[in-house]
């Protein structure tokens, strides 16, 4: 029986050789290719998934955006600690509960711009 070697620069070589040795051959190869496959489909490279065009999200920016907003927080909780409980409450109302200058105006028996001014000097 014949064995059929292809080398990467496209040469052929066929090799004559006894039955057995052609079939471990074959077995050996079979081996080499369920294992190529077994481990192909665990594990994939970021270049070859972006040869078919797909794309793999950038957690870095996700990374960013929560730490940005894990300060903003910080910055915020510290800054509304810095106020008394009248103007923490007045931001509560307006920025957090997002009602109206009126509204709260109604409920305080004042002005809406009366409201507006004790916003604005927060």
């Amino acid at each position: 029986m014949k064995i059929k070697y292809e080398f990467l620069n496209g040469e052929t070589v066929e090799i004559e050789a006894p039955d057995s040795v052609v079939e471990v051959s074959i077995e050996i190869d079979r081996a080499i290719y369920k294992n190529d496959r077994r481990e192909k489909r665990r594990h994939n490279s970021i270049e070859a998934l972006a040869e078919p065009g797909i794309q793999i999200a950038d957690s870095s920016s996700e990374i960013a955006a929560t730490v940005e907003a894990k300060e903003t927080h910080e910055v915020l909780h510290n800054a509304l600690y810095k106020l008394s409980s009248q103007q923490r409450e007045l931001i509560q109302k307006v920025y957090f509960e997002e009602r109206t200058m009126a509204d709260i105006a109604q409920d305080e028996g004042v002005t809406a711009q009366a409201v507006q001014d004790r916003v604005a000097l927060v």
